[in-house]
Parts: structure tokens; sequence; C-alpha cells
């Protein structure tokens, strides 16, 4: 990102700040928050009746989460946050600090007295702001300190992505760092003049020199100064203006073509980690090596070391500490490069991916593990995030209670050798141990279970077989499972149901369930898409979010991008049309509110939404996909289904939008370049036409399907007659076609070239995989594609 003279200017107006002193204040006022009003006017009685009002609605034996309890055990503090249905919001409800949610109020009320803002930004599950909040903001003299001086906002950034995308670009404008808590210093005008992440509370607290506190003196010390106050607003200004030039995409360029996909491929080799995959660092996130585009380019190249970093990544990933081996699911990231030490979150959109990812490595290499991985994966979202009315949550937390009732990281998914010990007779239990890298020493040090050993050498080292040893660890995987559901507290669980993380959850539940013949997945997957669009698509409008019987806020382009995928991999899993015409619908929305007519692709939020001091076109991939890469893949992917030649106009003129980022940083955007590669690969559809009541008929051919690596090849299957000339209205590529003789037909076409239709899978695969220069092969002709694939994976092993 370009240098701006917001630092600079800002540095400026903290050295004069530093002559200041911050006003006095009158503590000894009473308040029913310190520092604030009290609830004396029209407005604040109003408040303090719904406040009263709500008490009577939530459950009466919830502890409040404050150190702060009168003698019943009833929170001392109660504030507007209780008022939401934000998880994390409700964390802070009971905070001496007087927050306000974002909104008019607040924002009204710094225009009126004239105060800077101080925006908090987090999510429930986060270790650091957790520890922000029991430091400073359940700290009586640092509430007393914001309430006199400041309007306080909090945020849940996963409820309000526009604010936090908005304001993460103007925090590493003025620093170059990021992340949560993000704490920052806003102008009445909402523009961010200063910043950072985590502040400890005071001086030299865990080695820092200045602490929270003392920067708050310090920042309303200049506020209160006139001159001082006219430069932060400036610095404000300078800003804001830095984050709206950062937040559209670069000049347009070239329209881009498979180049892209090669230099970025390049880019990720350079900073691949050869000994324990991903990217080189201290810290590994699951998001950040694109094992999926790398198993496309191999499937085009087959050059080995594609394939090689794809599944190193992938194995060390799965035997590290960040993979909860006794309950399944990935945790948000390894703090160290050994994928060993995680941050000890749960987040339903990591696991949702990383399924997909584990489940095309299956259907790549046909490797058990990686199925094993995907099974297990899915199989923790099920039956631990799984609402019962079919939507999933989004996360758990870090930190869990102890037995003594401290909160403690990873204290629920950690064991001492002795825990284990108490679990299992000795023979067992020492396999167990050295399985999962357990000291045998028995001491009370607490273990993040992971694999350091293969399966050869552990069996080796007890006499043992493989199979025996494998039957051993999954009983164990069982036993202890139950154990610490029994003897410990669960980590917090933020229980709000976002759309857009539920349509990658639909995504990975109906690719796994059609590709590893699991039609449990695809039914969890129906339910899924069933309850969002049930409670979240209402009245031609799709909101975010779903907490405590009430919708919340309207939805953003991933909600509406991530949800149609959704459907349309739901589609493909089911041929069950409805799912295809509901996509379908999401995108005429999207079309209407979202799309950048003149210039292509898609702003996060729609015409209607709220005005921030930036309305951002979304360009790179993070932890989760850009909506526009999504929505880009969407228009291909609907195109290819129906022929419609505008949604592949459409998703055209976005991909040239972004030209100019693609060219400059492609690795950045390793989404968009799937899409990209299916643009720019070969087209294939199948249509499979059955008789009448013999659906069953057509598995034979989607196993062709199932059990090789095609992506991006487009499926139909219907039933011959009524129920196809139907479908023929929506994909007019059917027209005509039907079951030859009373059996299944398939219908392959290969970019847009079709061929005559087979009734024997036999005649399908050759179609599919016919045979390339037999006379370079002499000693294997007739070597398919697939076989190709087979033989370079069978080499490297």
């Amino acid at each position: 990102m370009p240098k701006t003279p917001a630092p600079f200017l800002f540095f400026l107006f903290v050295f004069f700040s530093l002559f200041c002193h911050a006003p006095k204040t009158d503590a000894a006022s009473p308040a029913s928050l310190p520092g604030a009003a009290h609830f004396n006017d029209a407005r604040d009685k109003g408040l303090a009746q719904e406040i009263k009002k709500m008490k009577q609605t939530r459950d009466a034996g919830q502890t409040p989460r404050s150190k702060h309890l009168n003698p019943d055990g009833s929170p001392t503090y109660t504030n507007r946050l209780f008022l939401e249905t934000s998880p994390y919001l409700l964390q802070h409800a009971h905070n001496p600090v007087n927050w306000f949610p974002w909104g008019k109020e607040a924002f009204d009320a710094a225009i009126k007295l004239n105060r800077p803002i101080l925006l908090s930004i987090g999510y429930s599950t986060c270790h650091w702001c957790h520890v922000m909040e029991e430091e400073s903001f359940e700290d009586i003299e640092i509430a007393r300190f914001i309430n006199e001086h400041y309007i306080a906002v909090k945020v849940d950034r996963e409820q309000r992505p526009d604010i936090d995308s908005i304001y993460m670009k103007a925090l590493n404008a003025m620093t170059g760092t990021g992340g949560w808590p993000m704490t920052l210093w806003l102008t009445p005008e909402k523009e961010p003049f200063h910043g950072g992440s985590y502040f400890p509370a005071r001086d030299f607290d865990r080695g820092n020199l200045t602490g929270f506190l003392t920067l708050l003196k310090r920042i309303a010390a200049a506020a209160a100064n006139p001159a001082d106050w006219e430069k932060i607003k400036r610095t404000g200004k300078l800003v804001a203006d830095t984050v709206k030039k950062h937040s559209i995409p670069t000049a347009p360029g070239p329209t881009p073509g498979r180049e892209v996909i090669d230099r970025a491929i390049e880019t990720y080799k350079t900073i691949f980690d050869p000994i324990d995959g991903g990217v080189k660092g201290d810290i590994k996130f699951p998001s950040s090596f694109p094992v999926r585009l790398f198993f496309r380019q191999f499937n085009r190249l087959k050059e080995a070391d594609l394939i090689e970093m794809a599944e190193l990544t992938l194995d060390k990933m799965k035997s590290g500490g960040i993979y909860d081996h006794v309950g399944g699911g990935f945790h948000r990231y390894s703090t160290d490069k050994f994928w060993i030490a995680p941050h000890f979150e749960k987040m339903l959109y990591d696991n949702a991916l990383l399924a997909v990812a584990y489940v095309e490595a299956y259907q790549l290499t046909q490797n058990e593990s990686w199925k094993k991985t995907a099974v297990e994966i899915l199989d923790y979202l099920i039956k631990e995030m799984r609402s019962p009315e079919g939507g999933f949550y989004s996360a758990t937390d870090a930190d869990s209670l102890t037995p003594s009732g401290k909160s403690e990281e990873g204290y629920f998914f950690t064991w001492t050798a002795e825990e284990i010990d108490a679990v299992f007779d000795p023979q067992t239990a020492a396999i167990v141990k050295k399985y999962f890298s357990v000291d045998m020493d028995g001491t009370d040090y607490r273990h993040i279970l992971h694999v350091s050993e293969s399966d050869p050498e552990i069996a080796a080292a007890f006499d043992i077989t493989e199979k025996e040893l494998e039957r051993v660890i999954e009983e164990a995987k069982t036993a202890l499972y139950a154990k610490r559901a029994e003897q410990r507290a669960a980590p917090g669980l933020d229980d709000k149901i976002i759309a857009s993380w539920n349509g990658l959850a639909i995504s990975a539940l109906a690719k796994a369930g059609f590709i590893l013949g699991r039609n449990d997945y695809i039914r969890h997957a129906e339910a899924c898409a069933g309850f969002i669009m049930e409670k979240l698509f209402v009245g031609n409008q799709l909101f975010r979010s779903h907490n405590n019987g009430q919708r919340d806020h309207v939805a953003f382009l991933e909600d509406y991008a991530f949800l149609t995928a959704g459907l349309l991999d739901l589609y493909e899993a089911t041929f069950d049309v409805s799912w295809f015409k509901k996509a379908l619908e999401l995108d005429d929305i999207l079309k209407k509110e979202f799309e950048d007519d003149r210039c292509g692709g898609f702003f996060m939020t729609s015409i209607s939404q709220e005005e921030l001091i930036s309305r951002e076109k979304p360009v790179f991939d993070g932890a989760i996909p850009s909506g526009n890469s999504v929505a880009v893949m969407n228009l291909i992917r609907i195109s290819l289904q129906t022929g419609q030649k505008s949604h592949m106009e459409r998703a055209e003129k976005a991909i040239n939008c972004f030209s100019g980022n693609l060219s400059q940083s492609p690795e950045a955007m390793y989404d968009m370049l799937l899409a990209i590669d299916l643009l720019t690969g070969k087209k294939r559809e199948l249509a499979i036409i059955y008789p009448k009541g013999k659906r069953l008929s057509a598995d034979p051919f989607l196993s062709v399907i199932k059990n090789n690596f095609l992506p991006g090849i487009t499926l139909i299957a219907v039933q011959e007659g009524e129920e196809a000339r139907e479908m023929a209205k929506l994909m007019p590529t059917i027209h005509n076609k039907t079951a030859i003789r009373g059996k299944a037909a398939a219908y392959l076409c290969e970019d847009y070239v079709c061929m005559s239709p087979v009734t024997e899978i036999r005649e399908l695969e050759e179609k599919m995989f016919p045979k390339k220069n037999p006379e370079k092969n002499q000693a294997d002709p007739g070597k398919d594609d697939q076989d190709q694939n087979k033989e370079t994976l069978l080499n490297l092993k």
C-alpha cells in the first residue's frame, strides 16, 4: 500500500498532546455507569425500560459475563449492548463502559458533545478481545475515563464485515498492521485518526511502555484543545481519503488469461515451506496456501512438484496440533511454523473450506487419509456446530474454564500424561501417548495432541500391526472425546448463524456428499439451505445473520455470493432444480443491488445499505474468499448451465475490472484464479437423461464424475419426458435429448461441441478420457489423462 501523510500528521498531533493534561472530571457524581449520565431524559428513561423488559425475557439462570456482580449474583452494570442479539456484543453488555452499538444514536451523541469516538471491533471467540475486555473494559477507572471523554462504540465484525473491512484498511494505512481486537479513534464524522489492535491496560503492562489508559488520556487532552482537535480532524480526513482510494480496484488493464495463474503459482513456490508445508513464517494459516489451485494446475500440467507441495501442506496440517485429533475439525491458525501450537478457536468457515480441500485431494489422489480427514471435519460440524433447525453456528471459543474456574486458552483440548493414564490400561495409554507425542513422564504439563511419527514407526515400537494401531487409536479417540465432554467445560459457542458461512457449509456438505456417496451429508446440506431460505430470505431480501430467533442486518456481497455457490453445488448433488432456481433468484438481486454496471464487479454493500466513509469493492482473498471471486465463479457456472451469454459477459467484465490487481498481485486473489482456470480451461458438460422412474440408472455415469478429478464439469441429470422438457426451458442444452431404448443416456459436450450419446460407462470413459498420442506411448498405449495423473501420483509415493 502506498505511503500516505496520515501517520506523519498524527504523530505531530500526538507530540503536542504529550504536553497537555487531561481535563478534570467530576468523579463524585452518581451514575448508572461510572462517569456516565443518569437515565434522566425521555430517551434514556425509555432505554432503561427497554433494558428492564429485556431482563425479564433473558435466561435468568445465565451467569453475567462480568466480574462486577451484586450480592445476589446479578450484574452491577448493564449498558445498551444488552438489547442486541450478537453474542459478541452481549459479552460486553455488563461492562461498566457506556457502550453504544454502531448507529445513529452514537454518532449524534459524538457530534452533540464534540467527542472523539472510541471504536472497538472484535468477535465473540477472539482470545485477545477477551483479554482486553478483562484488563481494560472491566476496569472501573478506565471505564470511567472512557465514559467521561468518549463515545464508545462496539462492533461485531462478523455481523458487520463492511465496517470491519473499511476500518481495517484505515488501520493498515496508519500502522501497516492489523488484527483483532481492532481499536480505533474516530472523529464524530466517523473518520479514523489513530488505532491499533490489543492495548495493555496500563504503562509497562506486558512489557509495553504506553498503556491503554495513558493513550486514552493523551488523545482526550488533545481533543479538548481546539487547535489540536482541528489537526486530528485533518488527519482523519487524510486517512479516510486513503481508505477510499484503496477500496476500489486499480485501473483495469488487458483481460488476464492463464498467465496470471502461472505467475501466482511461481510466487507460491518461492514462499513455500519445503519442510512443514504452507507459506514460510512463524505463524501459519490454512487459508494462506491455495492447495485447490495447485490441484488444478497439476491436473493440467502433470508437474509432480505441484501435488507434492499441496499434499505436504495437507499432511502437516492434519498431523499437527492445529487439528483436533479427538473431536475433529481445525483450529483457527498455528502460532508456530510446525502447525503444532494453535490458536484454539474453531471457525465454521475454516472447516467448511478445508473439508472441500480434503475432499478434492481424495478425489484427485484416492488417498484414504484425505477422505478420513474430510469426514472427520464434517462429522464435527454436524455433531457440534449444527443448530436443531439445520443451520450452522459460527464458532467456538479459544478459551475454556479450568476446574478452578479460571479461563485458560486451549485447556479443553489439551491433555496431561496423567490424564491419559487415567483413561486407559497401561499398554493402551503408552500407545496413545506415543502416537500423540505426549511425554511419558507423568507430569502435569498440558500437551497439544499431534502426530510426529509415522504409523509404521509407532506400530513397530509396540510390535503390533498398523491395522491394530489404527483400531487402538480410533477407540482411544472415542474414549478421550467422551471423557473431555464429561469432565470439562466446553469452550463458549457463538451461536449466531451467518448466511455466507452457511453457504460455505452447504457447499462442503453437498460436494462431499456427492463425491463420497454420503447421502446424510446431502440431507444436512438441504436442511441448512432450507433454514437459510426460510429464516433469512424474506421479502425478496437476504439477511446476514440469525440469533435468538431474530434476523439481523441486511446481507452483504459475500452472503449472496457464498449462498448462491452453495445452492449451485446442492443442485449438482441432488439435481433438484428448485435449488438452481433459488440460486438464479439470488444472482438477480445481486445484479440489481450490488453490481457495478459501469466498470464491472460487485460492491460489498447494496445500493440501499448504510453509507460508510467508502463503498468498498472487495478485491483480495483472506481467511475467506473475496465475494467478487465467488460471484464471478457463480456467473461462469450459471452461464455454462444455462447457455446464457449475459452471465459470461458479466463474469468477464468483472475479471477485467480487477485485471490491474491480478496483474500486480495474482497470488492475493487465488479464488479469482479458480474462476479464471474454469473460464480458460476445457468446458465440459455431462447431461444424463434417464427413463421415467429409474433415477438410479443415472448413478453409474455419475460414478465416473465422482471417481475422477474434473473441476468445473457441468452436470445435469433429469428424467425424460415432461420433466426434461421443463428443464430444457432453463437449460436449453438438453433440448430434445432423451433416454435410449429404455436405458439412461449420457450426452457429453466439450468446448461447446457435443458427442453422440452413450448408454454404457465404458463408452463414456472412452469419450471423456480419449487416448493421447499412441505413437509416443508405445510402452503403454492408450493412456488417458486420468491414468497419467495416477501414474504421476504413484511415482511420488
